[in-house]
């Protein structure tokens, strides 16, 4: 009985000891709430061929519509016709398109969002590793949150540790990693850390140690 006794302890203090070796090997990570945490890539985006645009003039739906880039960088506009739109930030080609159209309407309110980065697939494309049923790289979406990207990568298995994901977003003095509590995200409805996704954002889910 005291040799089991001892056999226990010892396997316990084998387990704390490999429990705390590994996570003195984990990177350094931030709380992704952290109001000071980076929570851009670049400071603007250059629209590219083949970019999803929506078009908005309010409180005129005839004139608003969604379109890509064409392969000659411009997007047909209702009243205007062709208006450049590649090489320009959506608020830039947003101020084209008012001040064409003030010569049709008075005073008129664009707006022009990004929908889909297709002219930048591989630098905006968002990945999902680790412990989830298909390792996968999937086209970035405005609005995509953590939780979206993790169904698109079919869940979860049986051997994750999922309250130890991290998030890993490249910024312009490097990389940052975020802690993201992805069980109580599935589990509990806990949502504070099911934020939206940017361009380039890597989810890495980690197994259990044991």
């Amino acid at each position: 009985m005291k040799n089991l006794f001892k056999t226990v302890t010892l396997l316990l203090i084998v387990q704390w000891l490999v429990a705390c070796g590994s996570s003195a090997k984990l990177p350094p990570v931030k709380d992704v709430n952290d109001p000071a945490a980076p929570s851009v890539l670049i400071d603007s985006y250059k629209m590219s061929v083949g970019d999803q645009l929506q078009v908005t003039v309010w409180k005129n739906p005839e004139l608003s519509f969604s379109a890509p880039i064409r392969p000659d960088g411009k997007i047909a506009v209702p009243l205007i016709g062709d208006v450049m739109a590649a090489g320009k930030e959506p608020e830039q080609l947003a101020a084209v398109i008012r001040n064409q159209l003030k010569n049709y309407i008075i005073n008129p309110n664009v707006t022009v969002m990004l929908m889909n980065i297709q002219g930048q697939a591989f630098l905006s494309r968002i990945r999902v590793t680790g412990a989830v049923a298909n390792n996968i790289s999937l086209s970035y979406t405005q609005g995509m949150t953590v939780l979206d990207a993790i169904l698109e990568a079919g869940s979860v298995n049986q051997y994750a540790d999922s309250n130890r994901t991290k998030l890993h977003r490249r910024t312009k003095t490097g990389t940052e990693t975020f802690n993201i509590r992805l069980k109580s995200i599935l589990e509990d409805g806990d949502m504070r850390t099911n934020i939206m996704l940017l361009p380039g954002d890597v989810l890495t889910v980690p197994e259990r140690l044991f």
